[in-house]
């Protein structure tokens, strides 16, 4: 287990849970710093889950769990999470955000924070940094979102690579933010339930002058969707398999996101031609695709309808 020198900083960390692998979660508990709090914030799991996730938390004194009467969306348990690292005796400065499903390998913890401590000593305006993720599957990186002038690309830098990389965007798990400019910038929209939640995050992030930097050599296992699939284009990618219900929230919250004025128009260009990809392979490749459709066009229709919020259940 790494350990993180908090002499002058102190470390915590957010999981939201909901009826995860416990194997999974352990995994990533096991690899978190000793020296950090670690709040479990879980969005109404199953009652037998929920105990054994309150169980395994009871082995530990580091542990934290905070539990949600009804799933309030991935936003809200993540705020939830922070304000309670907030609002400790002594407060964190940082919180690093983790999926349930996340875990990261050997100091990259560690690693994380010295990115970011070197990157404000060298004058940067620093708003987050974020790990390598690599879907353990198909070991495959999934790679660091960078916009230009006309195109929305993504960079791979080699894993071993100490040199930071500028960004547009980072995934929401595994992102080193100071708590202080959480709450400065309103914490994560809501009203989004899930998914595009790290994407908003991120330019709203941008719009207020800080900088997001991908840290090449902290890398985290994990796993995007239900399932991925490995494919060659000009290269291996990964594709994330996802159920019907997620892609509704993916299409209605990229959608919203392409009607706010300080999301950039490259990345809504880019965004209409992942949409329509993202349509044709659930429609070629996927047996359930009458439902997949049915799902992505509701929402589209309620992202102009309707100020996104819960809809088609409540699940993550």
């Amino acid at each position: 287990m790494t350990s993180v020198n908090t002499k002058n900083t102190t470390l915590a960390t957010v999981t939201v849970t909901f009826n995860p692998d416990l194997a999974l979660l352990e995994a990533q508990l096991r690899a978190l710093p000793v020296d950090c709090v670690k709040f479990l914030v879980d969005n109404a799991s199953q009652p037998d889950v929920f105990a054994r996730v309150n169980a395994l938390a009871a082995q530990r004194p580091d542990i934290r769990v905070l539990r949600n009467d009804t799933n309030l969306g991935l936003a809200a348990a993540v705020n939830r999470g922070v304000h309670a690292a907030a609002s400790m005796p002594a407060p964190a400065t940082f919180v690093l955000l983790l999926d349930q499903d996340s875990e990261p390998k050997p100091d990259s913890v560690a690693r994380l924070m010295k990115g970011f401590q070197d990157l404000e000593t060298g004058g940067y305006r620093v708003g987050c940094v974020g790990p390598t993720l690599r879907d353990p599957q198909a070991r495959l990186t999934h790679g660091f979102h960078q916009c230009t002038r006309w195109r929305w690309k993504r960079a791979y830098p080699a894993v071993d690579s100490e040199e930071p990389v500028p960004c547009t965007n980072l995934n929401g798990s595994g992102t080193l933010v100071r708590i202080a400019l959480f709450e400065q910038l309103g914490g994560l929209d809501e009203s989004f339930f899930i998914d595009h939640l790290d994407t908003e995050w991120s330019f709203r992030v941008l719009h207020a002058g800080y900088g997001l930097w991908g840290i090449p050599n902290a890398v985290f296992d994990h796993r995007m969707g239900q399932a991925s699939v490995r494919f060659w284009w000009f290269g291996w990618r990964v594709w994330p398999s996802r159920s019907p219900l997620r892609h509704y929230y993916l299409f209605r919250n990229a959608v919203t996101l392409m009607r706010r004025s300080y999301v950039p128009r490259v990345w809504k260009c880019w965004a209409v031609a992942k949409l329509a990809i993202t349509a044709g392979v659930a429609l070629l490749a996927f047996r359930n695709a009458k439902a997949q459709l049915s799902h992505m066009l509701r929402g589209v229709r309620d992202a102009f309808v309707a100020s996104p919020g819960r809809k088609c259940g409540q699940q993550q």
